[in-house]
């Protein structure tokens, strides 16, 4: 049975673009030197590091910038206080110097050419999003760990559960299946909000549970400001044009605003008809991955490809059907978070072991059940309507052209938001004694086509759109 998941690992705050291919790697190259420096008190005796890629790290990983994130790492920055601005400087610094300071202690000489290896060629690995770090020491000496990238920043060591999981308290209400959750709800009488937030005070408190909701939320919106106030292209050699200033400011017309309160007043002032409502959900979205693609703040959602799903479907009804109260939006973010642990759980939310649809698709419905509980729906129409939200999402692939969560990942989380919101008005119109399928019917189906489609569309950009658009990968 898989241990305990607190939402808060669900939903993390990090940097874009990439939660498998920068945060997991990031993460990974943090914990093999602490690992190194508990077991020989110090890191003085390191001379070299290697790290070596394999998989769809390897073939997308220079894209998706899984270098930059491990240089960082190995630096020992941490991901969610790091400042997205300072970027750029720190690697030229690297670049420029030849050498890296592990975890801000033991200076070596480090070339990001030649110490991050990309193995391209080596099909014998033992996931498709594997690195190997070594060390080598003043004694001729070597230590060395694989790790995993499992998806959303997870990670997962010589094929083994982190360890950390294990530490955790016993939670009241153990969930691995959306039947599980179904029966803790009625023999308890309980909310599937109320049931996770029971969960969770296993953890925290119930103050520093709603505090740190409140800044996912925080930074959810702030990167949906961001996005909607920044123009320019997109990094990375796919001059790719941002679209969600343009869109926000031809909706606004004339309005200026000089606060993201103002910002909100004046959307809140728009008119509530289909085609401008729908116009701002893909706004929204639209603009948390452009900042996303842009190594900007984020929250993984439950990775950071899908980033923008979540947090346009929440905007949505935080302003159109007016559930502003902080309140609302904690349960949000409860009931979203567990409907991910069940795809976590039961398949996988990694592109590189799923496909898209098992970031898209888990992201948007997560969104659908947040959004049915919202609107009111009872337990059985809020796991409906996930289960309509991935069942139109299967068989997804990931095929980004040259390896960048730019082209079609953008664009993609529109759509995922979209269907969330039809997910939702469509489950709290039925009766759920009338579904042919349920959420772990459709989890398992997710899991089986994930295991049954070809590598070429699981994030190596072999295959799909990203062999049908020439792009000269030097570039990027």
């Amino acid at each position: 049975m898989m241990n305990s998941i607190s939402i808060f690992e669900i939903f993390k705050i990090g940097l874009g673009p990439s939660s498998s291919h920068a945060m997991g790697p990031w993460n990974a190259a943090k914990e093999f030197l602490y690992q190194i420096k508990l077991e020989k008190k110090s890191l003085k005796s390191i001379i070299n590091i290697d790290i070596v890629l394999y998989g769809s790290l390897a073939k997308t990983g220079f894209g998706h910038g899984t270098d930059k994130a491990i240089m960082m790492g190995l630096c020992g920055h941490d991901i969610e206080r790091f400042d997205a601005r300072d970027l750029n400087n720190n690697i030229e610094q690297i670049q420029r110097s030849g050498k890296i300071y592990l975890l801000g202690e033991q200076e070596i000489p480090f070339s990001p050419t030649k110490n991050i290896i990309f193995n391209k060629k080596d099909s014998s690995y033992a996931h498709p999003n594997m690195m190997k770090f070594e060390v080598q020491h003043s004694n001729s000496s070597t230590s060395s760990e694989t790790y995993f990238s499992i998806g959303g920043g997870f990670i997962e060591k010589n094929s083994k559960k982190n360890n950390k999981e294990k530490e955790k308290a016993k939670i009241p209400y153990p969930v691995e299946t959306a039947s599980d959750m179904l029966q803790w709800c009625e023999l308890e009488n309980k909310t599937i909000a109320q049931i996770s937030i029971e969960n969770e005070l296993k953890w925290n408190s119930k103050l520093e549970i709603d505090n740190r909701i409140d800044l996912l939320w925080e930074i959810m919106l702030s990167s949906i400001y961001e996005g909607c106030t920044t123009s320019g292209t997109l990094p990375g050699g796919l001059n790719v044009e941002r679209r969600a200033a343009k869109l926000c400011y031809d909706l606004l017309g004339t309005n200026e605003f000089n606060s993201k309160q103002e910002w909100l007043d004046m959307i809140r002032n728009q008119p509530n008809d289909m085609e401008t409502v729908m116009k701002w959900v893909s706004c929204y979205a639209l603009a948390v991955n452009e900042v996303n693609a842009s190594y900007g703040k984020i929250v993984t959602a439950p990775t950071n490809g899908a980033a923008g799903v979540i947090p346009s479907v929440i905007l949505y009804d935080y302003i159109f059907r007016k559930k502003n109260n902080p309140i609302n939006i904690r349960e949000f973010i409860l009931v979203a978070g567990e409907i991910g642990m069940l795809f976590k759980k039961g398949a996988t939310i990694s592109a590189a072991a799923g496909g898209c649809q098992a970031e898209i698709g888990v992201s948007s419905a997560m969104a659908a059940g947040a959004l049915a509980n919202s609107m009111g729906g009872n337990t059985y129409q809020v796991l409906m309507a996930a289960e309509i939200a991935m069942e139109h999402h299967l068989g997804l692939s990931c095929d980004p052209i040259g390896g960048l969560v730019q082209i079609p990942c953008i664009e993609r989380n529109t759509m995922g938001a979209i269907k969330a919101i039809t997910a939702a008005q469509l489950s709290c119109h039925t009766d759920p004694k009338n579904a042919k399928v349920s959420l772990d019917d459709v989890i398992k189906t997710m899991w089986e086509t994930s295991k049954d489609m070809l590598s070429k569309y699981k994030e190596t950009s072999e295959g799909g759109l990203a062999l049908q658009i020439s792009v000269n990968q030097a570039e990027c």
